[in-house]
C-alpha cells in the first residue's frame, strides 16, 4: 500500500489517473495556504463535487477504514488538509465544525507567524502560544492530524510535548541531512518519534538538495533518516504540485501578507518554481521508489512496505476518531 503524505498539486482527472497508475492507496491534498473560513468551504464542496464526477478513481476518507476501503475498490482515497491554520478563523470551535466538513489534516502555522505559534521563516520563533496549546488539544479531542511541517523548530518541540496523540511532519527532510529552513532538526524529529508521530520525507528539490540528484540518492537519504529517527517514523511526503504554475506559486508564497517579491524555500538564485526531480515527476514513479528502496538501499520487502505506506497507515489508526 502506498501513502503520499501530502501533495499541493492542481487536480483533475489526469493527476486522478496518475494516483491510480502509481497504486496510491491514499494521498493528502491541499486545500488552503492563507485561504479563510469560507475560501475554504468552497474548496471542499469543490472537492466534493471532484469525488462525485470521479467516483471511479478517488473517494474523500475520513477514517483509516475508508482508506482500506478505497484501495480494496481500486480507488484512491484523498484525505482534505490545510498548510495553515488560516481556516479556523482564531475560532478554537471551528476546528470540530471543520473536522464534521472533512478535513483531517491541519499544519499549524504556513510561512509566517500566526496566533498558534512561529513559522520556520520567522526570525525568532515564539513557541506555541495558549491559543495554540488550546488548538492542538482540540485536534486531539476530534481525531485531526497536527501537522508541522512548516512549523518553527521551537513551535514544533512545544506542539509535540503539548499533544496527546502522535504529530506529523508531512513533508520535510532532516535539516543535519540538509540545511535549509523547511527541514527538521534532530532534536525534533526524535521527540516526534518518542511521539508516536512519522516524518514524510519530501521529494522537493530546493529541501533535498543533492539528494534529490537521483532515485538511489533520494533512497540513501531515507536510510539516513532511519537511522535518526527509527524505521517505524519514516514515511514519503512528496510535495508533488502537478499542474501548478506561477500563479499558485506566488499564492503559496505571497498571499495577500505583502507586495514585497518572496521566494519560500527559494533564493534570489532560485526564485521560481522548483524543477521536479527527475526520479519523481508524478505518483507513477512510486512503484519505481519502493524497488529502489529495497534493491539499492537494502531495506527488506516488511521494511520498504512500512515507509511506502504502513507507517502511515498505522498512525492514521491511532490519530483519526471518525
Amino acid at each position: 500500500m502506498y501513502i503520499d503524505g501530502l501533495e499541493c498539486s492542481v487536480y483533475d482527472r489526469e493527476v486522478f489517473q496518475e494516483l491510480r497508475d502509481g497504486g496510491l492507496a491514499c494521498v493528502t491534498n491541499t486545500v488552503a495556504f492563507w485561504e479563510d473560513a469560507g475560501e475554504t468551504m468552497d474548496e471542499i464542496g469543490r472537492w466534493r463535487d471532484l469525488a462525485r464526477e470521479n467516483a471511479d478513481l478517488i473517494t474523500i476518507a475520513r477514517t483509516a477504514d475508508d482508506i482500506e476501503a478505497a484501495h480494496a475498490s481500486g480507488r484512491t482515497a484523498i484525505l482534505l488538509g490545510t498548510q495553515n491554520s488560516s481556516p479556523i478563523e482564531d475560532r478554537i470551535r471551528y476546528v470540530e465544525l471543520f473536522h464534521d466538513m472533512g478535513l483531517r489534516v491541519m499544519q499549524l502555522t504556513y510561512n509566517n507567524q500566526n496566533a498558534i505559534g512561529g513559522s520556520c521563516y520567522e526570525p525568532h520563533d515564539s513557541g506555541l502560544t495558549r491559543f495554540g496549546r488550546e488548538v492542538v488539544r482540540e485536534m486531539n479531542r476530534v481525531g485531526m492530524v497536527v501537522d508541522l511541517s512548516h512549523v518553527g523548530e521551537r513551535t514544533g518541540i512545544d506542539a509535540i510535548e503539548a499533544s496527546e496523540a502522535p504529530v506529523a511532519v508531512t513533508h520535510a527532510n532532516a535539516r543535519s541531512l540538509y540545511e535549509h529552513a523547511r527541514n527538521k532538526g534532530d532534536d525534533l524529529l526524535r521527540a516526534l518519534a518518542e511521539n508516536g508521530g512519522v516524518i514524510g520525507l519530501a521529494t522537493y528539490r530546493n529541501i533535498s538538495g543533492p539528494w534529490a540528484e537521483s532515485r538511489e540518492t533520494w533512497c540513501d537519504m531515507v536510510r539516513r533518516t532511519v537511522d535518526i529517527v527509527g524505521l517505524d517514523h519514516v514515511g514519503i511526503g512528496t510535495d508533488l504540485s502537478r499542474k501548478s504554475g506561477d500563479r499558485e506559486l506566488q499564492w503559496m508564497r505571497k498571499g495577500r501578507w505583502t507586495r514585497t517579491t518572496q521566494y519560500g524555500a527559494g533564493s534570489a538564485g532560485n526564485p521560481g518554481k522548483a524543477k521536479p526531480v527527475e526520479f519523481m515527476t508524478s505518483t507513477r514513479d512510486f512503484p519505481a521508489l519502493a524497488e529502489c528502496l529495497t534493491t539499492h538501499a537494502g531495506f527488506g520487502d516488511e521494511e520498504t512496505a512500512k515507509i511506502m505506506g504502513g507507517n502511515w497507515m498505522r498512525f492514521y489508526r491511532h490519530v483519526f476518531k471518525g
